[in-house]
């Protein structure tokens, strides 16, 4: 072994930057490795401040380049011009599906990972999602409660800066919000007339990881309403790991940080029953490096996280690392996503909005909630929000000359979108594993993903798409289109499972504290940690989670107990 840590931290993402944040701040002496590369604060953002004219597509993008080299990736809305070196290439990154099921798998490897280009969005967990595996019988009961994470998300919180209203809804329990930003004058309509039609159903703004008050102290300004936050952001206005949890952790003294360093194993010391540390191989002169530690961190992303358990093979665990209960790879999950409903409003032509909102609206659950029983399981929930569409619409209107340009300066019609958000149920079947024949270009085996939506998710998304229009309706919209087809799986970019929380070491891999049950001082933390779906987005739990992780270990590790 080259050095000696007191923990390393695989992956530099939003649960990577807080176990690192939280194990420095307890004292511990932490490597932090990326496998991609260094992505430096405000300087690193190459094209932040571009305006289309300045990019050879004007913001499109080669597409003969996209469709050799992100054939996959390219279907990410959150992929364009600007943004499209965040976003690996699958040429060099490929992996594969079984039995012709589609799964979109979204990856950035470079410092601060998709912590640089995710959606901000930011909602607690209930005990109704917490519950829900012990109650239907699918999946491993949840060793958590929200009791366990609520101080937890509270510290998240504060730290990271999220903006939102308080509804008092206990399906989504409230936070530390900075104040709210504002609804358009279409979805304050909206809002009201689901509230007079629905009194079970609440339309508020989405709470989002984006500033609107600043934190001087932190070097972070408030939110410019610039919605390009997909870029990178010198204010840092919204979290990530570059603006937030490294600037922290390093101000300890405690953190050195390796990138160009992919993780090939965690290395196991048979006779400790302990992880030693991991083999790393650079990633631009392929030379293997070992590093020691006391404790791992895994924080990888869901999907790999549960690789690099799967090729850390021995003796003790031949069919991977921490992996005696069998179920390592298995039970993986996404939101099933689909447009639900897109509308057009009339009468709201002469209102307008400031600016470019980072956040839309959302629609909490409200299915099999107190007397609201159906026939299939669990329930889902909306994102969208209303707008006016700008100039850019004439790219798909028929038209030419002075009075077609004359129309596109002026909005369009007010728009109202619902995107249905639904629980997807964990499955055996739903899986992933290793083709050992098969590498990518650093080395590493290929991964196979097998998975598919089942009957449940289908008829969520069957009862969304009705009740969206019915909403919609109420309110005097008029739905042009509504979806109750799921997008491929891993399109929400959601991927979690694989390395599951659970009470019972025979059916899971990690304990309440994200602790392997197998190696004491192995941790994984991300999204592969995950033991149900939920109908909403799940980052803020990783943080929760990792936070609450970190600052066991580290007490368990000064007690000499990992």
């Amino acid at each position: 072994m080259s050095e000696q840590y007191d923990a390393i931290v695989v992956g530099s993402g939003i649960t990577g930057g807080w176990a690192a944040k939280t194990l420095c701040e307890q004292g511990l002496k932490v490597l932090l490795l990326e496998r991609g590369r260094e992505l430096p604060h405000r300087s690193g953002y190459k094209n932040e401040m571009k305006s289309p004219w300045e990019l050879p597509f004007r913001g499109e993008g080669d597409q003969a380049l996209l469709d050799e080299h992100q054939a996959v990736q390219q279907h990410n809305i959150h992929l364009d011009e600007w943004t499209q070196d965040y976003w690996v290439k699958d040429s060099e990154h490929p992996y594969q599906t079984q039995n012709d099921t589609a799964f979109n798998w979204y990856r950035g490897y470079h410092l601060g990972g998709r912590s640089i280009m995710w959606g901000r969005q930011c909602y607690r967990w209930s005990d109704t999602d917490f519950e829900a595996n012990v109650k239907d019988g699918y999946g491993t009961d949840w060793p958590v409660r929200y009791s366990d994470l609520e101080s937890w998300y509270d510290k998240v919180e504060a730290f990271i800066g999220v903006s939102g209203a308080k509804e008092n809804l206990p399906q989504l329990p409230d936070g530390q919000f900075q104040p709210p930003m504002a609804l358009t004058p279409v979805e304050t309509h909206m809002r009201e007339h689901i509230a007079a039609h629905y009194p079970d159903r609440r339309l508020t703004i989405g709470r989002t990881a984006n500033l609107t008050e600043s934190k001087p102290e932190e070097g972070r300004a408030a939110c410019q309403s610039r919605y390009i936050c997909g870029r990178g952001c010198s204010y840092g206005a919204y979290f990530s790991t570059q603006s937030s949890t490294l600037p922290a952790a390093m101000a300890t003294g405690n953190l050195t940080v390796k990138t160009d360093a992919v993780v090939e194993t965690v290395d196991y010391d048979s006779e400790l029953k302990r992880a030693r540390g991991v083999t790393v191989i650079n990633r631009l002169d392929k030379k293997r490096t070992q590093y020691a530690a006391r404790m791992v961190f895994l924080c990888a992303g869901s999907f790999n996280s549960v690789a690099l358990l799967q090729r850390s093979v021995s003796d003790a665990f031949p069919h991977g690392l921490a992996n005696n209960s069998g179920v390592l790879g298995k039970y993986i999950m996404d939101h099933a996503s689909t447009l639900g409903a897109a509308s057009v409003v009339p009468g709201f032509n002469d209102h307008y909005y400031y600016g470019n909102r980072p956040t839309g609206i959302v629609i909490p659950r409200f299915v099999n909630m107190g007397e609201d029983k159906r026939a299939f399981l669990r329930g889902f929930s909306y994102q969208g929000g209303a707008y006016r569409p700008s100039w850019s619409r004439g790219r798909n209107m028929p038209g030419l000359g002075h009075a077609f340009k004359e129309n596109l300066r002026q909005p369009g019609d007010w728009k109202f979108v619902l995107t249905t958000f639904a629980e997807c149920l964990p499955r055996e079947s739903n899986a992933i594993s290793q083709n050992w024949q098969s590498k990518d270009a650093d080395g590493l085996p290929v991964l196979n993903i097998n998975f598919a939506f089942g009957k449940n998710e289908h008829d969520l998304l069957s009862a969304a798409k009705e009740e969206a229009a019915a909403m919609v309706a109420k309110a005097g919209g008029h739905v042009l289109f509504g979806s109750d087809r799921p997008n491929p799986g891993g399109s929400a970019i959601h991927e979690m499972g694989g390395a599951r929380m659970g009470r019972d070491a025979k059916t899971s891999i990690l304990n309440g504290y994200n602790q392997s049950h197998d190696v004491p001082n192995l941790f994984v933390t991300d999204g592969a940690a995950m033991a149900s779906s939920a109908c909403q987005n799940p980052s803020l739990t990783y943080m929760a989670l990792t936070a609450r992780a970190a600052t066991y270990a580290a007490e368990q590790l000064r007690a000499g107990r990992v």
